[in-house]
């Protein structure tokens, strides 16, 4: 049982490796757990569309005639899904794979779509391969303001505030650093901001990213936080928030949350990933 979600699990102990295909490794956490401490009502409907996308980077199997074949893939997992996909089972589910055999790629992306579907509840996509590198982020960062900070947990939204003319820009931050709820591993990720509405200030938003330092909560849920806590705060016309999370067991997850209506931004790799 994992005490900081109160449902079975893998992580936070240990689990031998997987010597055979086994879907019933996947591990399905109810995101309405994380999204009532927001106070967002189980049936009312989301304030953000978005996406969690992964990029798996170990991905293994055998052909027909027992040839190992490798490849890495890109998986989306809507955000409306009842349920995220936990990643320490999600890296386990994966590595059963290795010994499995399938007639071509395509037989294999039909399995992984299908079983994340089912843990999932909504329709899983898989892509082989992964985006290049960013050269840069698609924006203008925020790390290098001159500026003292000692709020490192829980996130304060008290530090966030907008005024002034309406503007469009895109922030963004190397500095996001959570914990995970369970074995307290630290997560790093680069994340950016892209917003219309009054002018958020700087200051202020890097001081509330770096306060989720010490804040222990899985990645989907953070930047679900950041997104209902800017606009809360910042009364954007609309915005958008995506983190890129870097690699942790062959894994990496990049959630981006955004106003209804918001187009999905193309597949993008930051350098740390």
């Amino acid at each position: 049982m994992n005490a900081g979600i109160g449902i079975p699990s893998p992580l936070g102990r240990e689990v031998a490796y997987p010597t055979r295909y086994d879907p019933g490794l996947l591990c399905p956490i109810p995101r309405q757990v994380g999204r009532a401490a927001l106070g967002l009502a189980q049936d009312a409907a989301l304030p953000f569309v978005g996406h969690d996308r992964w990029q798996a980077w170990e991905l293994s199997w055998l052909d027909a005639r027992g040839k190992p074949q490798v490849a890495t893939a890109t998986l989306w997992v809507p955000a409306d899904s009842p349920r995220l996909i936990e990643s320490k089972s999600l890296k386990l589910y994966l590595n059963s794979l290795n010994a499995a055999r399938f007639v071509d790629a395509q037989a294999l992306r039909a399995r992984i779509e299908t079983d994340l579907t089912a843990t999932a509840g909504a329709p899983v996509a898989l892509a082989f391969g992964t985006p290049t590198p960013d050269a840069a982020a698609a924006g203008e960062s925020i790390d290098s303001l001159d500026i003292a900070i000692d709020r490192y947990g829980p996130p304060d939204p008290a530090l966030l505030s907008a005024a002034g003319a309406v503007v469009e820009e895109t922030l963004c931050s190397a500095l996001l650093k959570s914990n995970c709820p369970v074995t307290g591993q630290p997560d790093w990720a680069d994340l950016c901001l892209h917003y219309r509405g009054p002018r958020i200030d700087r200051s202020g938003l890097l001081r509330y990213l770096v306060s989720f330092r010490e804040h222990a909560e899985f990645h989907e849920q953070c930047v679900e936080r950041i997104f209902i806590d800017v606009r809360a705060r910042c009364a954007p016309l609309w915005l958008a928030v995506e983190a890129c999370y870097t690699r942790r067991g062959g894994l990496d997850i990049n959630p981006w949350r955004a106003t209804p209506g918001t187009p999905p931004p193309p597949p993008r790799r930051a350098q740390r990933q």
